[in-house]
This record gives C-alpha cells, sequence and structure tokens, in this order.
C-alpha cells in the first residue's frame, strides 16, 4: 500500500485526543520551521552599515514588515477563498519562495540587498493562514490552537539563537547567516508539512459544535463585515496596537538586550520565550473545557484584559528597579503574547462558533493581522525615518504603558459590544418562534 494511504488510514483511525496531539504537533513543527525563514537575521547587529543616514537594520525590519504586511491585506481573499486540497503544496512553495529570497540578500551587496528582505516577507505572510485552515472548527481547536501559537514565541527565541550562534561559533558572516539558518530546517519543513497534510477534516460532531468553515465568496465577505462591523473597528484597533508592541519587541530583542547589559548570551532569546510559551499555552489549552461557546468568547477578552494588566505592571515594576530585565523581559513577554495568541485565531474561533456565521478564520484573522503590521510599519517610520530619538528601551517601555492602558479599555468595550450582539440575536431567534 502506498505510504500516504497508509498514514491517511492510521491518522483517520486515531482516537480524538490522539488526532488533535498529532496535528498540533505537525502544525507546531511546519510554523516553527517557518519561523527559520523569517526570524535569524533580527539576531544580527549590521553595525556600521547605514542607507541615507538610517540604521541598516531598521531598513530590513521594515522592507520585511512591509512585506508581511501586504501578504495579509492580500490574504483576506487568498487565504479565506483557498480549496483545502492546495494547502500543503502552497505552504511548501510559499517558503522555498522565501529562502530563495534569502540567497539573493546574501549574495547581492548592501543597501541593494533590503528589496530582498521584502520579498522575503511577503511569501511567509499567507503561511499561518494556511496552517491554521487544517485545525479550525474542532472542538479541540483550542488546545491545537494554543501549540500552534506558542511555535511563533519559542521558535522566534530558538531561530535568534541559532542565527547568533551561526555568527558567533560558526564564523558566518551576518549576510549570509539568514540563508543559513533556513537551510537548516528545509528538510524538515517539507516532512512536517507532508504529515499535515494527512489530517482529516472536521467530523459532523466537530460541526455540530463549532459551526462548518468552508471558502468564502466576495458577497459572504461583506456580509460578515456588515454584520459585526463596530466589534471588529474596535477588536482591531487594539490589535494594531497589540501588534506594533508585539513586533517591536520580537525584531528588536537584540537591540533591547544589548541596552540592558546581555548583548554577548546568544541563549538568552530562547531561555525568556520557552518560560512565556509554557505558560501561554497552558492558560489557553484551557478554554478547551469550556464548551459554551459564548462563554469561551467572553473569556478570551478577559484573558486579553489579563495580559495587558501583566505588561503594564511588570514595567511599572522594572521602571521602579523592583524587578531585573531578565523578570521583565519574561513577564512583559507572556503578558503581550496572553492578549496576542487569542486573537491568532482563538478569539475568532469562538466567535464564529458563537453567532453560527459562514466565515473561517483567514478571511478575519487576516484583516487584523494586514492592519497590525500597517501599524507596525508607521512606527518603524516614526522612530527612524522620522526622527524620533529615543533608546530602544526608553521607547519601548512608554509604548507599553500607553498601550496597554488603550488595550485594556478597548477589549472591555468590545466585550460589551459583543455580548449585546449575541443577546440581541438570540431575542430575534426566540421571537421567531413565538
Amino acid at each position: 500500500m502506498h505510504t500516504s494511504t497508509l498514514l491517511q488510514q492510521k491518522v483517520k483511525n486515531m482516537p480524538a485526543w490522539a488526532l488533535s496531539v498529532y496535528a498540533a504537533l505537525c502544525s507546531f513543527c511546519v510554523y516553527f520551521c517557518m519561523y527559520a525563514f523569517r526570524k535569524p537575521f533580527t539576531a544580527a547587529g549590521f553595525t556600521g552599515i547605514e542607507f541615507l543616514h538610517i540604521d541598516y537594520k531598521v531598513w530590513l525590519v521594515t522592507a520585511q514588515v512591509i512585506g508581511y504586511m501586504l501578504s495579509k491585506f492580500y490574504g483576506i481573499k487568498f487565504i479565506s477563498g483557498m480549496q483545502g486540497e492546495k494547502r500543503a503544496v502552497t505552504i511548501v512553495k510559499l517558503i522555498l519562495l522565501a529562502w530563495l529570497a534569502l540567497l539573493l540578500f546574501a549574495v547581492t551587496p548592501a543597501p541593494y540587498n533590503i528589496v530582498f528582505l521584502f520579498l522575503n516577507g511577503f511569501p511567509l505572510g499567507m503561511v499561518w493562514g494556511l496552517v491554521f485552515s487544517f485545525l479550525e472548527g474542532r472542538k479541540a481547536t483550542e488546545f491545537m490552537g494554543a501549540v500552534l501559537s506558542i511555535s511563533f514565541i519559542f521558535s522566534s527565541g530558538v531561530v535568534k539563537s541559532v542565527g547568533k550562534s551561526i555568527v558567533l561559533y560558526w564564523h558566518v558572516s551576518e549576510m549570509w547567516m539568514p540563508f543559513i539558518a533556513g537551510g537548516l530546517f528545509v528538510l524538515p519543513m517539507l516532512l512536517f508539512t507532508w504529515l499535515l497534510n494527512h489530517v482529516p477534516p472536521p467530523t459532523a460532531e466537530d460541526v455540530t459544535l463549532r459551526s462548518a468553515r468552508r471558502p468564502m465568496t466576495r458577497t459572504e465577505r461583506k456580509e460578515f463585515i456588515a454584520r459585526f462591523l463596530p466589534g471588529i473597528i474596535v477588536i482591531v484597533f487594539t490589535y494594531v496596537l497589540l501588534t506594533i508592541l508585539r513586533d517591536f519587541r520580537d525584531n528588536f530583542s537584540n537591540e533591547l538586550w544589548n541596552e540592558l547589559g546581555y548583548g554577548n548570551n546568544a541563549a538568552i532569546f530562547t531561555e525568556t520565550e520557552t518560560y512565556v510559551s509554557l505558560i501561554v499555552l497552558l492558560c489557553m489549552s484551557l478554554l478547551i473545557l469550556v464548551k459554551n461557546n459564548i462563554k469561551a468568547f467572553m473569556i478570551n477578552h478577559y484573558i486579553i484584559i489579563g495580559g495587558y494588566g501583566l505588561a503594564l505592571i511588570s514595567t511599572l515594576l522594572f521602571l521602579a528597579g523592583y524587578i531585573n530585565p531578565v523578570v521583565w523581559m519574561t513577564m512583559i513577554g507572556t503578558g503581550l503574547y496572553l492578549c496576542y495568541v487569542p486573537f491568532n485565531a482563538l478569539y475568532f474561533e469562538r466567535m464564529i462558533a458563537t453567532y453560527k456565521v459562514r466565515s473561517n478564520i483567514g478571511f478575519i484573522m487576516y484583516i487584523a493581522d494586514a492592519f497590525g503590521y500597517l501599524g507596525s510599519v508607521l512606527v518603524l517610520f516614526l522612530k527612524e525615518f522620522i526622527g524620533v530619538k529615543l533608546s530602544w528601551t526608553s521607547f519601548f517601555t512608554n509604548a507599553v504603558i500607553i498601550i496597554s492602558v488603550i488595550g485594556i479599555a478597548g477589549t472591555i468595550v468590545a466585550a460589551f459590544y459583543f455580548k449585546r450582539k449575541y443577546l440581541s440575536d438570540q431575542s430575534t431567534i426566540q421571537s421567531s418562534y413565538a
């Protein structure tokens, strides 16, 4: 019997818990590998290189984020309309295109190679939606989604440690390091994408509990936006601010650690992000125990508010000198990701299940992500290109305080809106049966 067919039968016959673990681990590994093509370059300093009197690394980060942002806008239609049988091969093609861009980045002299970081970011921006589409609409989606989501916390730290180590211990130039780091993960990426492609579609029970997820037409996308427009505006606005914080911490953690006195510690990225990953995984996985969709949807709001609160309190304690930099970076990472992970599909998973609307995660998630990364690009321009000259740490701490306060207020408003929307819908349904 063909190997693929045999594996497909074995996966299909797995107990529900084993299938959930299988799908979660495969998706985690695919996205972990993707990060090796996206983040290692941020562990390099590219010291002494400028372009138009602007730090060269800022240009690189900005170019990649712009590519990633445009990918999210393109993905609103592309991901929401993707047919299931094309997902796996599309993931492979997109990641290999990003790797090719890193090769061209290495062989092209600075600053002309900046454009290849843009070309690297564009295909990678669509991978998340394709991977999560294997997991959505299932009774165990919270667990699988939480495992997948911590991949971008844990893997970001690991691949930056890998990149830093390649430069420090293999004596590879900072220009070639991103391509070499990606090359270490090509074969694992192919293997785990192949394994992920054998996950069967949701069962009838899954559909009953969470609603069916299908490709959306243009009309359905418009109807979804019209139905939830006020809530979407509020929650996307708070997500934009959150993405700015999360992306800044992720892209410039090397500069933050340098200012905090840990510049020569390659393992510091992995050490802090491992603790963050485990805490966030535990908190988000517990949502699988909540069967009632509206209750779980509201709990997502409470978790997000708690995450903002943790980021705010830890920053105030750090500024007052009560905690050291490692504790602060770990606490603030935990707080930000307790906010960020729910938005990366788990929040919208329960939203769709609550209102039983024809939609899929890719559509609404990519709307939020598109504007989120647009905000991240604007902040990069604000700090470096317009001339806001604060240290990395000062800029970050000020942003955390302001955005956390706004985020808490916005999430409270969104919770009230969606709860009232649900009660209104239920009242309309009951009236129709009266």
